[in-house]
């Protein structure tokens, strides 16, 4: 027997406005059956587990003991400087002179996230 991960689950203030923010990161629409003051809002995903956002009362207090990577189709680079624009907030810089490495950033409540390279710069770069 096994399991499939249906979902990643984000505790979150407002379920709606961190499902907007991730569906902007993803170019995913949040469900056409969420709306803003809902507990729970779900961005889908064409492959692998959706974003499910969930209304919680506590605010978050620690680092993440999970985290999302992500590999944009664009580069890296161009990817954080997109991400910054939409609300994202810089948490530290891991790129190396090389060119590889990756960047952290956090949502706009907080929650940390990395962004790496493409896969045509892993494959340029070796």
């Amino acid at each position: 027997m096994t399991s499939l991960v249906h979902h990643i689950t984000v505790d979150c203030k407002d379920a709606y406005a961190l499902a907007g923010f991730w569906s902007r990161v993803t170019g995913q629409p949040i469900s056409e059956h969420d709306h803003p003051g809902d507990p729970e809002a779900l961005v889908a995903l064409p492959e692998g587990p959706g974003l499910l956002f969930i209304q919680v009362p506590e605010p978050k207090s620690v680092k993440n003991r999970v985290h999302l990577d992500l590999q944009p189709d664009t580069t890296r680079d161009a990817e954080v400087e997109r991400l910054l624009g939409i609300g994202a907030a810089l948490v530290s810089d891991m790129r190396r002179p090389d060119g590889t490495g990756w960047v952290v950033l956090a949502d706009p409540e907080g929650n940390e996230f990395c962004v790496e390279r493409s896969a045509a710069e892993r494959a340029q770069q070796g």
